[in-house]
């Protein structure tokens, strides 16, 4: 017995007012009913089939518009609403920026319960294309078809695809010929790796089935337009890996660094791997204000270079620095920030998970001879302790850079009990940091916000705040 066709739920004249998470939009129908939508852009009038509904809302998809946005603008991207990768290219520069403010202000005012005039205007970016620092590109046996493809009449081969994986579709890649996010030689690279791949008959990798010689590749590019390669084999063939990487250093001069891994796991991480360096330098450097970074092919490194600038300095000028301040510097990475600020400050202490990442904070300490800052291994709830403040003292400043989670409860609490007098919260995740700034105003107030644009053309908003000890 067949199984009843669910019937279509059509929406009329859903308004849509703003942006969500993950390249969504919020539209309202004439009920006040709120929904997420795909494909479709503030301003948009638009009548939606509905989905499921998810977390009180309901998630829906355009099935025709009434009426487009006067702030629709046309994308630079011939892969734009394929690839997944910028989500509102479609939407004028201004106007996102004016919705990703907005983001702030709401879960300020609603989550954290604040006062939304300390915030100031979102701080945008002069370059809202190849402003990208670090792109990684997967290989797969299966490309992805688009819509198009899939409706036409005649069949359709299967082909391997060097690009960017589907969201939803971990095993299948968008083919990509040309990304704007990073300066134009990526492109260059990648297409000639596919070309020469090709050439030789090299197999991509096969996500299901876990096998086929070509992975991944990682590309690195610093402000003077020098490069680090990390190319990803599932298979070790070391003739035909030598072959490649031969092929790229000789093709491609600006080449500063290029290293190798062989990752027969099922994931994809390069965290648990071992890159074996091939050619060039071992790091590929990077300078941030005063600092000189070396950067390894494992190092988290703000992925906007141009716009990490902006958001240190404000950092720095929120903590007000006199250079009499014992810093602790939470989630430091490689020492980006901390580094950055230790001109500044009598001694800053970073903590940070990754041993790799405090491997290279001690590296570019020793390069900038900076002889006053101290770097931990270790979850920050469990090294951030009394007795860790007892050995290195009460901070003046605490700088907290959270993942998108934001912070652990227990790294909550102790701060509290720390009392530091100020506290400098960073968040990619507007959300979790008012979560965690309801549970610090029990002696924390809330003095000035100010929220950066780090990547344009995606729903990311970094924001950050200025926390003082009440008196």
């Amino acid at each position: 017995m067949s199984r009843r066709k669910k019937k279509e739920i059509i929406i009329e004249n859903v308004k849509i007012t703003g942006i969500a998470d993950k390249g969504k939009a919020v539209g309202r129908d004439e009920d006040g009913v709120v929904y997420f939508v795909s494909d479709a852009v503030p301003g948009d009038v638009v009548n939606i089939l509905r989905l499921k509904k998810r977390k009180g809302v309901y998630l829906g998809m355009v099935k025709d518009f009434v009426r487009y946005s006067p702030d629709r603008v046309k994308p630079v991207c011939e892969h734009f609403g394929v690839c997944g990768g910028c989500k509102w290219q479609h939407l004028d520069y201004a106007v996102q920026l004016q919705h990703k403010n907005q983001t702030v202000l709401d879960a300020m005012s609603r989550i954290a319960k604040i006062d939304t005039d300390c915030i100031s205007p979102i701080k945008g970016a002069d370059k809202i294309y190849q402003y990208r620092n670090k792109i990684e590109y997967s290989f797969s046996n299966k490309r992805w078809l688009t819509n198009e493809e899939i409706k036409s009449a005649g069949k359709i081969e299967q082909s391997p695809a060097l690009g960017f994986h589907r969201a939803g579709a971990f095993e299948k890649v968008v083919d990509i010929m040309k990304c704007h996010l990073q300066d134009d030689l990526t492109n260059d690279i990648r297409n000639f790796i596919r070309d020469f791949a090709d050439e030789n008959r090299y197999t991509y990798y096969d996500t299901l089935n876990h096998h086929g010689f070509l992975r991944n590749i990682f590309l690195r590019n610093n402000v003077n337009d020098n490069w680090m390669i990390t190319m990803v084999f599932g298979e070790k063939n070391l003739k035909e890996i030598h072959h490649l990487l031969d092929a790229v250093v000789d093709r491609f001069p600006r080449i500063e660094a290029l290293y190798y891994i062989v990752n027969t796991k099922k994931n994809d991480s390069i965290f648990d791997q071992n890159p074996i360096h091939y050619h060039g330098e071992k790091y590929l450097k990077e300078t941030l204000g005063a600092v000189n970074y070396k950067i390894s092919p494992k190092s988290f490194f703000q992925t906007n270079t141009y716009q990490a600038v902006e958001l240190f300095d404000i950092v720095e000028k929120y903590a007000s620095l006199t250079g009499k301040e014992n810093v602790y510097d939470l989630y430091t990475g490689i020492g980006s920030i901390a580094l950055y600020l230790a001109k500044s400050v009598k001694q800053v202490v970073g903590i940070e998970e990754i041993e790799d990442a405090i491997k290279d904070a001690k590296i570019n300490a020793e390069l900038n001879n900076i002889n006053n800052a101290v770097f931990y291994v270790g979850d920050v709830k469990n090294i951030l302790t009394t007795e860790f403040a007892e050995k290195h003292g009460k901070p003046d400043v605490v700088i907290t850079d959270p993942p998108r989670a934001g912070m652990h409860k227990d790294i909550i609490a102790m701060l509290l009990e720390l009392e530091s007098p100020s506290l400098v919260y960073v968040s990619c995740n507007p959300a979790t940091q008012a979560r965690d700034i309801v549970l610090l105003k029990e002696k924390y107030d809330v003095v000035k916000m100010q929220p950066v644009d780090m990547f344009p053309h995606t729903h990311h908003i970094e924001n950050v705040a200025l926390l003082k000890l009440k008196s």
